[in-house]
């Protein structure tokens, strides 16, 4: 099948602050394109050495929760060998070991298969890229 692996960037604009954006919309909207009702796997992936792919509940302080619990297990200082760009961008690069760069989700009847509070996001604590890439393939099952 021609159409069994789709993959797509997605141009997500981060900002200059330490934010964590919800994707989970930008993956919906691509499995209506592209998986027509099929069921599959849905792979995220942040082509980035200072970013991560999470699966959080946002709106209810779940996001500022883990914004802060990075800032106590990588603090923004100059402990890190990592020294260029901002203060404590050094522990911008560790965050991958901890928020890996990306998630692979079930996709049934062309839908992701979420829990009922978790969301799709983009984890990103480096405050000099203000732009990320995303990827997002779609693999379908035979």
């Amino acid at each position: 099948m021609a159409d069994a692996f789709t993959t797509r960037i997605l141009n997500v604009a981060s900002g200059s602050t330490e934010r964590i954006v919800d994707l989970t919309g930008d993956c919906e909207a691509f499995l209506r394109e592209v998986a027509a009702g099929r069921d599959g796997l849905l792979n995220v992936f942040i082509p980035h050495a200072t970013a991560g792919v999470a699966l959080i509940e946002t709106g209810a302080g779940s996001d500022d929760d883990l914004l802060a619990a990075l800032h106590t297990l990588l603090p923004a200082d100059d402990r890190w060998q990592h020294r260029h760009g901002s203060p404590g961008h050094g522990r911008d690069h560790v965050l991958p070991a901890i928020v890996p760069p990306h998630a692979t989700l079930p996709v049934v009847n062309g839908q992701l298969e979420l829990g009922t509070w978790q969301s799709v996001c983009l984890v990103d604590t480096n405050r000099d890229n203000l732009q990320r890439k995303v990827r997002v393939t779609f693999l379908a099952s035979s």
